[in-house]
């Protein structure tokens, strides 16, 4: 039975995107409602919040130190160290209704994120990937809540999550042009377990799925679709999980309070907290 540990008690609102910064110890993640970019360095245990003055969909590692990020307003250089946003370029500046969700780099350091609709409009998002030389191209059309995305090891696959349709998708990826191809469903998660949300992928090739409003962490083999494994929390809304720690094995898992009535935050009184399952990976 896996032993769940709480990093942090800091309750966010909508916690997501967990990223590992290998250099500096550190574990990063976002309360995208509350427009916060938390970093927590796990060898001298503080934490910093920097806050955006907007909502913050995802973040990504730079070679220097600083983030690549999809916030409300496009996509942004941001400085933590000085408290620096730098706007790229915004795809959807001509929808104000829409927000950027979750994003990463792909194995060539290009970041896709995707676009959601903050009124709840079927249909009314993008995935997006921006180039290192900041040209921006649409890659997916039509999307509820672009969610889960990662990328297998040998560079030949893609994994996407659209929440609203239950499943997680496979497409043929091209490593030099970024295009991708031939998308089969390869996961469907049953609407009475909850929504597929964040994704993450182990040193084995699977994927691991997090369960919004199902409270678990669910381990794949996108060759079979088969579950493998799961993670139970003490909380319902589950978000993200990536991998980190000293030899990559510690999966550390965001979680969410919004929309908890009070009752279920009497119940749940770790929801919106930083968790961590150790040796995992």
């Amino acid at each position: 039975m896996s032993t769940i540990a709480t990093v942090l008690e800091h309750r966010c609102l909508l916690g997501e995107g967990p990223v590992w910064d290998a250099d500096r110890q550190r574990i990063l993640w976002v309360d995208i409602l509350r427009g916060e970019i938390h970093q927590y360095f796990t060898l001298t245990e503080k934490h910093h919040i920097f806050k955006a003055g907007q909502m913050v969909g995802a973040i990504a590692l730079t070679k220097t130190g600083s983030l690549i990020g999809a916030l409300h307003h496009g996509f942004y250089h941001i400085d933590l160290e000085n408290e620096l946003l730098e706007q790229i370029t915004d795809p959807e500046a001509n929808l104000p209704e829409n927000r950027f969700n979750d994003g990463k780099c792909d194995p060539a350091g290009r970041f896709w994120a995707g676009t959601m609709s903050v009124t709840g409009k079927a249909n009314a998002g993008k995935l997006y990937m921006l180039d290192n030389d900041h040209s921006v191209q649409t890659k997916i059309d039509g999307v509820s809540c672009s969610n889960g995305l990662a990328w297998s090891h040998d560079q030949r696959t893609f994994y996407y999550i659209d929440t609203g349709t239950q499943e997680v998708v496979a497409y043929d990826f091209h490593p030099a042009d970024a295009t991708i191809s031939n998308k089969r469903t390869i996961i469907r998660i049953a609407p009475e377990e909850g929504y597929p949300d964040g994704m993450t992928i182990d040193s084995e090739g699977m994927l691991w799925v997090a369960i919004w409003g199902g409270g678990k962490v669910k381990r794949f083999n996108p060759a079979t679709g088969l579950c493998l494994d799961e993670i139970h929390l003490p909380v319902t809304l589950v978000t993200s999980c990536t991998f980190g720690g000293p030899t990559l094995r510690d999966l550390y898992i965001t979680t969410a309070r919004t929309g908890l009535t009070d009752v279920e935050l009497l119940a749940q009184p770790l929801a919106g907290s930083l968790f961590v399952v150790r040796g995992r990976g």
